[in-house]
Parts: C-alpha cells; structure tokens; sequence
C-alpha cells in the first residue's frame, strides 16, 4: 500500500514542532498539505518537507481526493466540528487531545466513525510510548503487589503568554482540557480500570479559567491523585505504590522533549530495576500506528472509547467544583 498522505488543518505552533516533523519521519506516511490562511505559518512548514503544498482553508485540504487522512490541532472547543466534518469528508481523523469538552459529545464521533468505517482517534501519543506498555505490563502482573496509590503529577507555567489559548474559556482552557488527560488517563491505561468516584476536587481559577486542579480519585483498591497546573514550574512525575514494591516513572508525558525516558522497579530485597528508552519519540510511533491501524495491520492502542472514559473522568471532576 502506498503511503498514508496527511493532512493538517491549522499552523499551529505544536504542529510546526511535534506533529509535523513526526508525520514527514513516520514511516508510510507523507506529509502532503497545510490548511492556513497566513502564508506567513507555513514557511517552516515548508522546511520540513520541500513539497508540501499550502491551501487558504481546511475546507480545502477536505475536499482533496489526494489526502487520505488529516490532523488537527486546532482550539479544543473546534475539535468535534472538525473531526465530524473531516470524517464526513472521507477522511482518517487524527485530533488533538481533548478530541470533547463533555464525553457524551463523543458519541457521535463513534457512530460517525463506524458509519464511515474510517479510524478517527485522539492524539493521546504517551500509549505508543514502549515505557507505558511496561509499566502496564509490571502493574497489572502484579510485580508491585496489590495496588495501592497512584501520584500524577504534571504542571508548567503559562502565566506569561496571556494569550494563549489555554489560558481563555472560549478556546477551552485550562490545566485539567490541556495536561489532565494524561495524568487521569494514564491511571486507566496501566491499571485497565475505571473511577469508581471523585472524593474531592481542589479547582483553582484566574479570570474563570482553571489554572490549577488536584483531585483524589477512587478506584477498586487503590486512590490516584492527580495534580495539574499551569502556574507553577515545569515538572512532571508519576508513581505507582503497591504492597511489595513500586514504580517511578520519570519522564512519563513529554519523553524525549525533557529528557530520555526512564522507569524504575522498586521492590524489597530485590536489585532496583532501571530501563531507559533513549531517542524514543513516541509522536513518530503514533503516527506509524495510526498509519498500521489504517492498512488494517493492527488494532489502534487508543480508540475512541478510551479517550471518552478519561473524559467522563475530566466531567467527573468538574461536578465536583464548588
């Protein structure tokens, strides 16, 4: 099969410097088209692949019969729009995470989905990183025992760029849209379970927007606690406690970007296992799954069912505000 050709919809400054690079190295993929009316955008674009071609709308990149799939990484209050129009069009949908602001919004996207018979997916990329699968591997073969507690923590600071769109309502904003499907979903993805409830939810605001959220979330057995923020230094960890050992991962949401990923294996009497996943860039895998999900060569690691349950949990945590 010839290669996947893409398209983006949007300049966006994280597709200049993520997606876009990870879909011209993917291998089966090509990177063929940019949606921007500012021809100003497109010029580093154009740098990372010398025959893209550039159009004034995203309109325009639906309509072309050469493009097979699309990626959006437009304001998150777009991406239903967006993902419903680009599926409708005949196309594969790859949409930044949150792909809803409600998880009943996502219904229609699965139905649209298994109407249309093509892969439309949020761009959850920590799942295609090989540190996820083994911590999922250690979690649930019970290397640390009987879980106990999860610690997720994931913040930076954006206090500086008033203007970016986390950091307005209307785009929807905010820590928990923006870094909080990674330290919930995570949870879920290792332990494969699902909240039991929210017993507590300290939100923070500026101006309306949520800036900072720390919530305690039960599960059968254990507690997560997930903390994020967007006005406090960068830095991000998660840890895993059970009864017979424990496990840290260090670099567990931006691997590569802020350093090599590493995983730690505590366990009594036992050497601390140490593995490192150096060079490992998890958008380059998930574009490659996404283009082996497509050809039919193997199941998607995050489908949209997936990114609906972290986000009932995200609703969860809201209804608890106040």
């Amino acid at each position: 099969m010839s290669d996947l050709r893409w398209g983006i919809l949007g300049a966006a400054n994280f597709a200049q410097e993520q997606m876009a690079p990870a879909i011209h190295a993917a291998r089966g993929s090509k990177l063929a088209m940019l949606g921007t009316s500012d021809p100003a955008k497109a010029t580093p674009f154009r740098a990372i692949d010398g025959d893209l071609r550039v159009v004034d709308s995203y309109d325009a990149v639906l309509a072309d019969p050469g493009i097979d799939a699309v990626y959006i990484p437009l304001p998150n209050t777009l991406h239903v729009e967006w993902t419903r129009k680009a599926l409708e069009a005949g196309k594969h949908v790859l949409c930044e995470k949150p792909i809803a602001m409600q998880a009943d919004e996502i219904d229609d996207l699965i139905a649209l989905r298994d109407k249309t018979g093509l892969l439309a997916a949020e761009a959850y990329m920590i799942v295609h990183h090989p540190q996820w699968g083994q911590v999922r591997d250690w979690v649930q073969s019970g290397a640390i025992g009987d879980l106990r507690r999860i610690n997720a923590t994931f913040a930076y600071d954006n206090s500086g760029d008033p203007g970016n769109i986390r950091n307005a309502t209307q785009t929807g904003g905010g820590s928990l849209p923006d870094i909080g499907v990674y330290t919930l979903g995570c949870a879920r993805f290792a332990t494969g379970q699902e909240p039991l409830e929210v017993l507590c939810a300290d939100i923070r605001r500026e101006s309306g927007v949520e800036v900072r959220t720390e919530a305690t979330v039960q599960f059968d057995g254990f507690t997560l606690t997930s903390f994020t923020s967007m006005r406090m230094l960068r830095y991000q960890s998660v840890t895993f406690h059970g009864t017979t050992g424990a496990i840290e991962v260090s670099v567990p949401f931006n691997a590569l970007s802020q350093g090599d990923a590493e995983l730690r294996l505590i366990r009594p009497s036992l050497p601390t296992e140490v593995l490192h996943y150096p060079g490992v860039n998890q958008y380059v895998e998930q574009v490659e799954a996404f283009g082996a999900a497509v050809r039919g060569e193997a199941s998607y690691p995050c489908p949209l069912e997936f990114s609906q349950g972290t986000q009932a949990l995200i609703d969860m945590i809201w209804a608890k505000e106040g």
